[in-house]
């Protein structure tokens, strides 16, 4: 069996890093890890190879004695999905599908085009899948509540890839989250209880990176890191151990929620492990709207004091916002940017409120009759896909007045400043890269020379080296991210939704 697995295209946005890539010189962020792990569960007589879109153009050739593609993708990837299929259709080439795009779309949503879908988790449908396969009697649907244990889970065939391509190399360590916010689509796909490889999985995957010689950012995707705490603090004693052995090859990003505060021990044990960003959904700075959505672990806690007492522990956190909510007051959007400068935040990922099919979300307000589209998976493009409570063109208006203050070079830059003052770095093993140095040497030229706010950048320089000069390598990457995060948004294009039926009778 010839198997042709192929990684769907992003779209431009926040979380491409499209044009902060190109001061690295790399492709893409990350490379697929859900397909490099289905590639693993697969028969070893198989021949496979992987395609990425992101890295590789298709080319007419790629399906010549191709038996089968498989394809995993999001809901941001639909619109490179739908190319994939016609071109295997044109070809026939038989199609089998999985992933989140599928698995949260259900049964209801099929595609004649499509052979099979093996949703849910894989280590669970795709040996049923093979099994019958093997008896030729495969069915269309492969589909299971069951939540595997993740010892289950086999390595990821990198070789099927070349690290040279990508930015940072991902893992994963848990599935599933405790909380239950009700916009969210975890609970759906990987369930409330979160499930943990052991620390020897763990560190056998950190090996097999560290032997094939990557070197760099090591992101843990988990849908929340710190679920299970108790099993997480083992782990990170053990990969702290490992890293200081090896003098400190890679550093690590990742997931978690704001609890992640409330643990001194988890913040050192962090801290001492070389994590060096977290990303924290923090939302709203507003109670009602946290109440409204179920984000139990923000409310009725003191916000800015907790993202501060992460970042002074080394973490730089990356944060998620939203607007939208029923709850949100007129005043939401002076409220949201007022904060984000304050807390110093310096990607501040802000999207309007989306309802994802499945979530509680979605059934509350497709109850209420207020659900217009499916949603596109990206919530910072523009568009609503539900009759929110606030007037629309106020909501469109205000949200764009966010986005264009929060990376207004100014307050851009200015809140680079704020993170810097509070931000106290202890990433070990930070060495300046050739990458390091092309990277630097470009934003000089780009960012320093050609671009608008090339005052701001030399101004952050010069305060930097005086009075940051440990922090110097995370004040010129948020200065690439802001030239990235400036590019994608000023392409995004704000409508108010469409009519409702009723309203369109």
């Amino acid at each position: 069996m010839n198997v042709l697995l192929v990684y769907p295209k992003y779209p431009e946005t926040f979380w491409s890093f499209k044009y902060a890539l190109k001061f690295v010189s790399k492709k893409a962020a990350f490379p697929p890890l859900g397909l490099l792990t289905v590639a693993a569960l697969l028969p070893i007589s198989w021949n496979k190879r992987l395609l990425d879109l992101n890295v590789s153009k298709w080319k007419d050739k790629d399906l010549d004695g191709i038996d089968m593609v498989m394809i995993s993708a999001m809901l941001i990837q639909e619109a490179s999905v739908e190319e994939i299929i016609q071109r295997c259709q044109a070809r026939g080439v038989k199609i089998v599908v999985g992933g989140p795009l599928f698995t949260i779309s259900g049964e209801e949503q099929l595609d004649d085009r499509i052979d099979h879908y093996i949703l849910d988790e894989g280590e669970v449908t795709i040996p049923q899948f093979l099994a019958d396969l093997e008896k030729g009697t495969p069915r269309r649907v492969y589909t299971s509540p069951e939540r595997p244990d993740l010892s289950r889970t086999p390595r990821p065939r990198w070789e099927l890839i070349s690290f040279k391509n990508y930015a940072t190399l991902p893992v994963q360590y848990s599935r599933g989250c405790p909380f239950n916010c009700d916009f969210c689509d975890i609970a759906i796909l990987n369930g409330r209880v979160p499930r943990t490889k052991g620390s020897e999985q763990m560190l056998a995957e950190m090996e097999i990176l560290y032997e094939r010689g990557w070197r760099g950012g090591v992101f843990i995707v988990d849908d929340n890191f710190i679920g299970h705490k108790k099993q997480v603090k083992h782990l990170l004693n053990a990969l702290r151990e490992w890293n200081q052995v090896r003098r400190h090859p890679f550093h690590f990003i990742t997931e978690a929620s704001l609890n992640l505060a409330d643990d001194d021990e988890l913040l050192k044990l962090m801290a001492e492990a070389n994590f060096s960003q977290v990303f924290l959904g923090i939302e709203t700075p507003n109670e009602g709207s946290l109440t409204e959505c179920n984000k139990v672990q923000n409310a009725e806690r003191d916000l800015e004091a907790s993202i501060l007492k992460i970042q002074r522990a080394g973490l730089e956190v990356l944060g998620g916002f939203i607007v939208g909510f029923d709850n949100d007051p007129p005043s939401i959007f002076e409220q949201q940017i007022r904060f984000i400068q304050r807390i110093g935040v310096v990607t501040a990922m802000v999207g309007l409120l989306h309802a994802v099919p499945r979530t509680p979300l979605y059934l509350r307000l497709k109850e209420q009759g207020r659900i217009l589209m499916g949603s596109t998976g990206n919530n910072t493009d523009g568009t609503l896909n539900f009759i929110p409570k606030m007037d629309n063109q106020v909501l469109i208006d205000g949200y764009r007045q966010i986005i264009d203050t929060i990376y207004n070079p100014r307050q851009y830059y200015e809140r680079i400043k704020t993170f810097l003052k509070g931000y106290q770095p202890n990433l070990k093993g930070q060495r300046l890269s050739v990458r390091d140095i092309r990277a630097f040497a470009k934003s000089l030229v780009i960012l320093g020379i050609f671009a608008k706010e090339r005052s701001y950048y030399w101004r952050l320089l010069t305060v930097t080296l005086i009075k940051y000069r440990r922090s110097f390598p995370q004040a010129i990457s948020c200065a690439i991210y802001g030239y990235h995060f400036r590019r994608v948004l000023k392409k995004v294009k704000l409508t108010p939704p469409g009519p409702t039926p009723r309203e369109a009778s």
